[in-house]
């Protein structure tokens, strides 16, 4: 099956509802075509930030253009993933065009189609979006308005009690038990909201000028709301690719075992497509890579313990093992939605360091900090190479590399950076070389 929009053959797509459930036409359609296409090496790519379909296609097609011309003898597949995740329309994607990617919106009010994703995220909380959107335009002068903007998103993203999803938004476990939600949901929203307006001025501020008065705490209430969101985003990931492609990858093994499975996912996609190990039938071999390009989820992922508390490790600890492969984290210290904004959304209530007393160059080495933004840590063995190196000689058979990207993963504004950077045809050698494709 080739989609109209897609630029290579064949292609696949396969979807995903919130709770991981499969589109069965989609999957059976994949089972059946595998066998008469002849492929050899499927790739599976899970988008992360994202409003639709459409613009996930484009994605998988700007970045799957140059394979065929770097492995012409290769006999390779290609699916896309759809699940429901969301991007804020002020975020603008790099090298993409104008209607695929909105401009930046002005102020802090919630544009229309940022309006409707959030409606199209979360339909059962149309009410509650609406009244966040007129809390944001009124901006009410009295303190109790941002504390009600502060329950209004608590309420837009928590999880209806019989749903799955509750469970899958621990990255870390603590002696069995996993970690609680973000103190940003449940600290005082004023001093949260007053936080991350600090830290959009310090990224918005020219190079090297310091920041000397006090923002707005308003100016942070968005970026409170589109954190919370993203939190959502995380956990729904982390549901898809266990409950989800983990077990359609079984049913594709079982249906084509001759085929090799390499799985791709950008930002959250990334955290989908690891989380996806953790769904796979027990011995199953056919993942033969895993590329992660900007993982929004944490660094420590795949610890056994954090060198800090060896009483926590990673949610995936060990799971590196399920693939008959490398594990290969491609990350960049331009991408300062995962550098600044993933850290002190990520940091714990229960967690004694308070986002204040942290700089914004001390938050980028802290606990809570992102696999996309300093790679794969605390786990023996890894192998750290700059992108360069990595395509000169041949990756590591096993195990897990960090591979910093930053000399293509660079452009983009705030407050996302580079984190959507990820069309370069130097990441689709990466994959490529992952998978040791030819």
């Amino acid at each position: 099956m080739t989609d109209p929009e897609m630029c290579v053959a064949p292609y696949w797509e396969l979807t995903f509802d919130a709770d991981g459930d499969v589109d069965g036409a989609e999957r059976d359609r994949l089972l059946a075509g595998l066998a008469g296409q002849g492929v050899r090496d499927l790739i599976v790519f899970a988008h992360g930030w994202n409003n639709d379909r459409s613009g996930a296609t484009r994605l998988y097609s700007h970045f799957f253009a140059p394979v065929p011309g770097l492995a012409p003898a290769a006999r390779i597949g290609y699916v896309g993933v759809v699940w429901p995740s969301m991007r804020f329309c002020d975020e603008p994607i790099p090298d993409f065009p104008r209607s695929a990617a909105a401009g930046p919106v002005p102020g802090q009010a919630l544009d229309k189609d940022t309006r409707r994703a959030l409606v199209e995220t979360f339909p059962d909380r149309a009410t509650v979006v609406d009244r966040i959107a007129r809390i944001l335009d009124g901006q009410p002068r009295e303190g109790a308005g941002l504390e009600e903007f502060g329950r209004l998103v608590r309420l837009l993203v928590e999880e209806v009690p019989a749903g799955p999803q509750a469970s899958f938004a621990a990255d870390t476990v603590t002696e069995g038990v996993p970690q609680s939600e973000p103190a940003m949901l449940s600290r005082p929203a004023a001093e949260v909201c007053a936080e991350f307006a600090e830290a959009l001025a310090r990224l918005e501020a020219p190079d090297g000028q310091e920041c000397f008065t006090l923002p707005n705490p308003w100016d942070g209430a968005k970026e409170l709301l589109r954190q919370a969101t993203y939190y959502a985003m995380k956990r729904r990931a982390g549901t898809v690719g266990e409950r989800g492609l983990g077990p359609a990858v079984g049913r594709l093994a079982q249906a084509a075992p001759d085929v090799r499975v390499h799985l791709v996912g950008h930002s959250f996609g990334g955290r989908l497509v690891s989380f996806a190990l953790r769904g796979l039938p027990e011995g199953l071999r056919a993942v033969k890579s895993v590329t992660l390009l900007q993982g929004a989820f944490s660094h420590y992922a795949f610890a056994e313990r954090l060198p800090d508390d060896p009483r926590t490790g990673g949610v995936l600890q060990g799971l590196e093992r399920r693939v008959d492969g490398p594990v290969v984290c491609c990350f960049s210290h331009f991408d300062s939605a995962l550098g600044t904004f993933y850290p002190m959304a990520s940091l714990m209530a229960d967690d004694d360091r308070s986002v204040a007393g942290f700089g914004i160059g001390s938050l980028l080495g802290a606990r809570w900090g992102a696999m996309g933004h300093d790679g794969v840590q605390a786990v023996p063995g890894t192998r750290a190479c700059t992108l360069a190196d990595a395509l000169a000689s041949p990756l590591p058979a096993s195990g897990c590399v960090s591979v910093d990207a930053a000399a293509v993963v660079r452009s983009g504004g705030p407050p996302a950076g580079a984190h959507s950077d990820i069309v370069h045809p130097e990441l689709a050698r990466v994959v490529l070389a992952a998978g040791r494709i030819r």
